[in-house]
C-alpha cells in the first residue's frame, strides 16, 4: 500500500473482490434469469419484483449517469439532474471507459431506440445518429 491508497480503498476491494465471479450458481441463474426477459412489460415486472422502487430510481440514474459522461456534460449537471454524488459519477465514469465496455455496449445498443423526451434531456444537446471522436467532438452519420 503506497501513501496515496487509503485504508477505505483497501477495505473496499477486500469487502467486493478485485473481480466479479459470475460462475456461481447464483450469478448464472441471475444473468440467466436476465436474458430470459422477452419485453419490457416482463423486464418491468421482474426488475419490480427483484429490487425496491428507489434501487429501480438508482440503477436508471446511473445509466441516465453514463448517458451524460458520453455526451461530456460536467459532473455538477449530473448532480444536479440525477441526484448521485460526485464519488458515484466519478465510478461511472471509471467504468464507462473501462475494459469491460458494459455501458459502451448498452448506450450503443439504446442509441438505435428512439429516445422518449424528458425535462432532464431539454438540458443536454442531442447527438442523434453520430458518433464521439472526442471531447465535445462528434462525427454526425
Amino acid at each position: 500500500m503506497n501513501k496515496n491508497t487509503s485504508i477505505a480503498t483497501v477495505r473496499l476491494i477486500k469487502e467486493i473482490g478485485p473481480k466479479m465471479d459470475w460462475s456461481t450458481k447464483e450469478n448464472i441463474q441471475f444473468v440467466q434469469a436476465i436474458l430470459a426477459l422477452r419485453n419490457a412489460d416482463e423486464a418491468k415486472r421482474f426488475l419490480r419484483d427483484l429490487m425496491t422502487e428507489y434501487e429501480i430510481k438508482e440503477f436508471a440514474n446511473r445509466l441516465e449517469t453514463a448517458s451524460l459522461l458520453s455526451k461530456d456534460v460536467q459532473y455538477n449537471t449530473i448532480t444536479e439532474d440525477t441526484g448521485l454524488s460526485s464519488t458515484t459519477i466519478a465510478r461511472i465514469a471509471k467504468w464507462l471507459n473501462g475494459s469491460l465496455g458494459g455501458y459502451r455496449l448498452i448506450l450503443a445498443r439504446l442509441s438505435t431506440f428512439p429516445r422518449q423526451s424528458s425535462e432532464r434531456n431539454s438540458k443536454t444537446v442531442s447527438h442523434t445518429n453520430s458518433f464521439k471522436l472526442g471531447k465535445g467532438l462528434y462525427l454526425s452519420s
